[in-house]
């Protein structure tokens, strides 16, 4: 089974190698961004499988704060896209 895992592991890292050739070489920004979204989710699968060969559940932190950061990352990034700013400023400002 640890075959499988590695297999995968090496699948996952190979994926990420061609979305960050898409966020390199994006044609625009949205691509990027959605390049960067999924790099995200590849990283949070290699270090389930990095948790699965070594048996430990200490990557399991990892794995949440590294999806927390990504989701407010995205929700951020697309807010600057569509409005220009990210923290909104109120009218007597």
């Amino acid at each position: 089974m640890n075959v499988f895992y590695s297999v995968c592991l090496v699948l996952v890292i190979l994926s990420m190698l061609g979305l960050l050739y898409r966020v390199w070489k994006g044609p625009s920004v949205p691509d990027r961004l959605v390049a960067l979204d999924a790099i995200g989710v590849m990283l949070i699968s290699a270090i389930a499988l990095l948790s699965i060969l070594f048996d430990t559940p200490f990557f399991i932190d990892a794995i949440l704060l590294i999806a927390i950061m990504s989701f407010i990352g995205t929700v951020s990034f697309s807010k600057f896209i569509e409005r220009g700013e990210i923290i909104e400023r109120g009218p007597n400002r």
